[in-house]
Order: structure tokens, then C-alpha cells, then sequence
């Protein structure tokens, strides 16, 4: 019994520590990439587009936050609870999953950056639809 449980506990901090290294790489990215629109923007938009911009930013680095820590408790508790076949699928498609949500992010993000004054409320429509 005693085996069983370090056994579990090893599994649980490999998967944590993998899951979690996958997602700071994918958040280092993302916040890179995004920063570089909001500098390329900033160099040529108007003082408008740069606060979008820093505020979509500082949204994006929220959510990825709060995705990390999602993600960690849901690798807990499924390493807990589940056989490692099962844990190792359901943490793939979760990883997979949030990554796919971040992707959408940095698009919608990307394309509001993109904007002139002329279409401020169509970027006004695309926050409110985050």
C-alpha cells in the first residue's frame, strides 16, 4: 500500500512538472508574440490602438494565468483519481486544449491590433466578445 501511494505521488509531481513546463512555454511565447504586435502597432497606431493593445495584452496574461493554474489542479486530481493511461490521454487533450484557447487569443488579439481608427468599433465589439 505504501508503494502504491509514492507511486502515485511520483506520478503526480512528473505530470504536474511536465504540464507545467509545456504551459510556461506556451505563455512565454504567447506573451512575446504578443508584445512584439503591441510595439509594432505602437510605432505607427494611434494612442487608442496602443491602450487596446496593452489592455488585450494584460487580459491575455491573466487568462494564461488562470489556465495554468487550471490546469495544474485538473492534472492533480486526475492523476489521483484515474489510471495512467487515462491520466496520460486526459492531460494531453487538456494541454491541447488550452493551448488551441491561447492560439484564438493571440488570432483575436493579432486582429485587433491590426485595426486604424476607422474600425475602432469593430475592436471595440471584438473585446466585448472575449
Amino acid at each position: 500500500m505504501v508503494f502504491s501511494i509514492a507511486g502515485q505521488v511520483k506520478e503526480v509531481v512528473v505530470l504536474v512538472v511536465v504540464v507545467v513546463v509545456v504551459v510556461v512555454v506556451v505563455v512565454v511565447v504567447l506573451v512575446v508574440v504578443v508584445m512584439v504586435v503591441v510595439v509594432v502597432v505602437a510605432v505607427e497606431a494611434t494612442a487608442v490602438v496602443v491602450v487596446v493593445a496593452v489592455v488585450v495584452a494584460v487580459v491575455v496574461v491573466v487568462v494564461v494565468v488562470v489556465v495554468v493554474v487550471v490546469v495544474v489542479v485538473k492534472v492533480v486530481v486526475v492523476v489521483v483519481v484515474r489510471v495512467v493511461v487515462v491520466k496520460l490521454v486526459v492531460v494531453v487533450v487538456v494541454v491541447v486544449v488550452e493551448v488551441v484557447v491561447l492560439v484564438k487569443i493571440v488570432v483575436v488579439t493579432t486582429f485587433m491590433l491590426g485595426g486604424t481608427s476607422d474600425t475602432a468599433s469593430l475592436n471595440a465589439s471584438s473585446i466585448s466578445s472575449l
